[in-house]
């Protein structure tokens, strides 16, 4: 047997206390109501001679009723904890997974500080997570300053084939929008009908030099829908250098400034307060690249679990709600306890037992009256 209610909260135990207490009080005052009648008989007079004046001892009676009373309030409250019993099992079918994979493809992406750069290493790790993740259904981002994106699908060869083939240079807008990124993988999941029924996550990698937005605001909405967001954090807070890339693919020299001084890469402690806050409001996990890793690698781990041990097929224990049994012997204790009186009904004959006792001295014959005394007779008997 289990309850509906989780009673290791702490709204549920502040209930089952004040149940609690109120049963034990609605008993104390039927035994305190018990003890002030023998002391009010002790104040009237002496108890053998008062027991001598009451027609009937109520006192077991008085008991049961107050016995009564107890248990159908703690049936009553009972009924309301809701009980469940076991009837079964049932086979919960897996779940699907929908991973949305949002890309940072800013021009910051090329810094080699994780080689052979950081936009290619990503785009690697990002195909092997979708390699080793078969049943799930992928959705893409790549996003600078505006996203691109891919609607979700079972095929995992098509999105990363849609990663493989962009580079920062192909972004028609600069500069790093990731609120813009998160706000269009939230479309995708809402414009798939299937997703509703799905498990949800959003995979954020990006180097964290967030331009403009909130994408914590946008964090707490994705997680009101019920969707995770895992951030993986690439870059440190040391500056590094961003190569200058032509269309081919090849470096052909640092990226400068107007004054001609090298542009460098570096993530600022509000910005890595902030991916550490996307993080948190929307129920995931950050990882911080280190050791040459982008750190993609652990977060498909975790995805890898979730699938195997969380969302696959199981058998679950079918429970059925039970509360009617108590309720309905709470109200046959009341019922009997309402019908149960304090004293015996005393017995009375009916009129029409009187009227057949009447009509039978009616009845019966009377005895012949005696015979009268003639008068005289003495005399004449004696002159005879």
């Amino acid at each position: 047997m289990r309850f509906a209610y989780d009673f290791t909260s702490p709204t549920t135990i502040l209930i089952a206390i004040a149940c609690g207490i109120a049963l034990l009080g609605f008993a104390s005052l039927l035994v305190m109501a018990s003890f002030a009648r023998t002391r009010a008989i002790a104040r009237f007079g002496d108890p053998g001679l008062v027991a001598k004046l009451e027609s009937f001892d109520a006192t077991v009676r008085r008991t049961v009723k107050g016995v009564l009373l107890v248990v159908a309030m703690a049936s009553a409250f009972l009924a309301l904890a809701r009980p469940q019993f076991g009837k079964g099992t049932r086979l919960i079918p897996a779940t699907n997974l929908d991973v949305v994979i949002a890309l940072d493809y800013s021009k910051s992406m090329y810094a080699r500080d994780v080689p052979p750069s950081r936009t290619a290493r990503a785009k690697a790790e990002v195909a092997r997570l979708i390699q080793g993740l078969p049943g799930a259904r992928f959705g893409a981002i790549a996003f600078a300053g505006e996203p691109m994106s891919f609607p979700l699908t079972s095929d995992g060869a098509a999105i990363a084939q849609f990663f493989r083939q962009l580079e920062p240079n192909d972004m028609p807008i600069g500069g790093t929008a990731t609120a813009r990124a998160l706000e269009k993988a939230r479309e995708l999941f809402a414009r798939d009908p299937k997703s509703a029924d799905h498990m949800r996550v959003i995979v954020l990698v990006t180097d964290g030099e967030d331009l403009e937005g909130d994408p914590v605001n946008v964090a707490e909405a994705i997680a009101q829908e019920h969707t995770r967001i895992d951030v993986v954090q690439i870059g440190s807070r040391a500056p590094e250098m961003i190569p200058e890339v032509n269309a081919d693919g090849k470096v052909i020299g640092m990226r400068k400034d107007d004054d001609g001084k090298p542009l460098t890469t570096a993530l600022s402690a509000e910005g890595e307060e902030q991916l550490a806050k996307i993080a948190t409001t929307a129920g995931g996990t950050i990882v911080r690249s280190e050791h040459g890793e982008t750190g993609i690698d652990t977060i498909a781990l975790g995805l890898r679990k979730l699938m195997r041990e969380e969302l696959s097929e199981r058998v679950e224990t079918v429970y059925a709600e039970e509360f009617a049994w108590p309720l309905g012997a709470a109200l046959f204790l009341l019922l009997i306890e309402g019908l149960l009186s304090d004293a015996p009904r005393r017995k009375r004959l009916t009129a029409r037992g009187l009227d057949t006792t009447d009509r039978g001295s009616r009845e019966k014959p009377l005895p012949p009256p005696p015979p009268a005394p003639v008068p005289g007779g003495q005399g004449r008997h004696a002159r005879t």
